[in-house]
């Protein structure tokens, strides 16, 4: 009989120890992945950085006509949608995240100078807003007008829109935030380089920019003569 109960007790054991060894391995694949995720949103910024310092050269020497959408700007979309999702599974306080949110901050800026660049030089209509929010306090506007962004963005693809951490230890961001008189209100959102402050809506921001809708006419226009 105490044979057959250090038996039970033995096999309890294995498999308490094989479920807890599988949980591990699970755990340890997760967090490959998740490494393998951060690396990779760390090459796509270090890759575009170059990218855009090459275009900086390339802009003194090309001729408006052969100047399309910066590829630089192409790719901020996508490393955003990656670093968010870090930021969401790893949480905002996450050492490796808030290095990766001052690198994508720098390269935001950078395409924001580069496109600046395009338009004063070849006289181009490129709308653009900035966007700060914070993640000091729990900021639902914020969200809010993230989200009505994303709508203006599908609705008008040709606005740029550059989101920042207004306490993110960046020192160029408080550089912008300083150029622009950007108050510590949030959710803030600079359009023709005036800050205004609250939940805005489509509806809002189209009538703070009428210009876009004379843009889209005039792309359409152009679509459909090609």
């Amino acid at each position: 009989m105490k044979t057959h109960g250090y038996g039970k007790y033995l096999w309890t054991l294995i498999i308490t120890l094989i479920i807890f060894l599988g949980i591990l391995s699970l755990s340890n694949y997760f967090d490959s992945k998740r490494i393998e995720e951060i690396r990779s949103v760390e090459n796509g910024i270090a890759l575009n950085i170059l990218s855009s310092e090459t275009q900086f050269a390339l802009l003194s020497v090309t001729p408006c006509e052969n100047l399309g959408n910066s590829s630089l700007t192409q790719e901020l979309d996508s490393i955003g949608t990656r670093l968010e999702y870090l930021e969401n599974t790893r949480g905002i306080d996450d050492p490796e995240v808030i290095q990766l949110k001052k690198e994508y901050s720098l390269l935001e800026i950078k395409d924001y100078i580069l496109m600046n660049t395009v338009s004063e030089k070849c006289h181009a209509k490129s709308p653009f807003i900035l966007y700060f929010y914070s993640n000091v306090d729990n900021c639902n506007d914020c969200k809010n007008v993230g989200t009505v962004l994303t709508e203006l963005r599908r609705e008008y693809p040709f606005v740029r829109v550059y989101s920042f951490d207004y306490h993110l230890p960046v020192p160029t961001i408080k550089t912008l935030t300083d150029i622009f008189k950007v108050k510590e209100q949030f959710p803030a959102l600079v359009i023709h380089e005036k800050p205004v402050y609250g939940l805005k809506s489509l509806a809002d921001i189209e009538m703070m920019m009428p210009e876009l809708a004379k843009i889209a006419s005039s792309t359409t226009a152009t679509s459909t003569r090609r």
